[in-house]
């Protein structure tokens, strides 16, 4: 999880597509079938956007977009002086609320692959070649770069103990719930198919952290192909985490929407958010 939003049910957006500066372009050449976007839901990134930026691999994407929500620090402006397409949240809408717009807004971009980057700089941006693979070979429709895919990879990138065993915990129970091998699911490392996001309701999911889990278990629910790829973590003082208060509710929230595809899968409850 890459940033810490508050709540919010205002999802109206300003459009601000900025013109490229020195340094930096939103447009880039891409040598790959299929137009990619990447998105970067952003809150109070200010600090680490340049760097993440600065690691994206040339060509790897056509373009590059960035959702600001409200953040009350200098994201706006380092976003402009990067030359990046921004979309600016008036009012604070979370986490998921960010991500809704990222998706929607890359629909309409016309991307064929889409891939989810936070600008906080946990996650190694030169690793976005093997993120989209998968999908551009069609042996995915969603790609989850896994931390801990790799044994030790998480600890030795600084992911603290009980975030590690609460990583495990979860994605133990989630798969005995969906029947699946993943060595993670709560990773905001993420690329999406076209298909996907326009099967997926989406846009009826959580607006704070759960979003991530109900597209998991969304991607189950409408038989989507998932493969993981092994990445590396950085856990620093500038990099956006969720705290020991907000990963509880996370995780009882995980528990909640495990329960609620347990009930409609039964057919005892349906449930909309797996429905199409």
């Amino acid at each position: 999880m890459g940033e810490n939003h508050g709540s919010g049910d205002n999802t109206l957006a300003e459009r601000n597509p900025t013109t490229p500066q020195p340094g930096g372009a939103p447009e880039r050449e891409a040598s790959h079938h299929g137009r990619t976007v990447i998105v970067m839901p952003a809150y109070n990134a200010a600090h680490t956007l340049q760097m993440t930026y600065g690691a994206i691999p040339p060509g790897v994407a056509d373009h590059i977009l960035l959702v600001d929500d409200a953040s009350r620090d200098e994201t706006v402006k380092v976003a402009k002086e990067l030359g990046l397409s921004s979309i600016l949240h008036p009012h604070n809408v979370g986490y998921g609320g960010n991500q809704k717009t990222c998706y929607m807004e890359a629909l309409r971009l016309r991307a064929e692959i889409v891939v989810m980057l936070h600008p906080d700089g946990q996650y190694d941006a030169s690793l976005l070649p093997e993120i989209i693979r998968p999908i551009q070979e069609g042996r995915a429709d969603l790609v989850l770069g896994s931390r801990m895919a790799i044994r030790g990879g998480a600890k030795s990138g600084g992911m603290p103990l009980y975030k590690r065993i609460a990583n495990r915990t979860l994605t133990t129970i989630e798969n005995l719930v969906l029947g699946s091998r993943l060595s993670e699911m709560h990773t905001g490392y993420r690329a999406y198919s076209r298909h996907f996001l326009e099967t997926i309701p989406f846009l009826r999911n959580s607006v704070d952290f759960a979003f991530d889990t109900e597209v998991l278990f969304q991607a189950v629910a409408f038989k989507m192909r998932i493969a993981e790829v092994p990445v590396a973590t950085r856990y620093f003082p500038g990099a956006s985490s969720a705290n020991l208060r907000q990963s509880t509710v996370y995780g009882l929230k995980t528990l909640w929407i495990a329960f609620r595809y347990l009930l409609h899968r039964a057919g005892i409850v349906h449930c909309r958010l797996f429905r199409p």
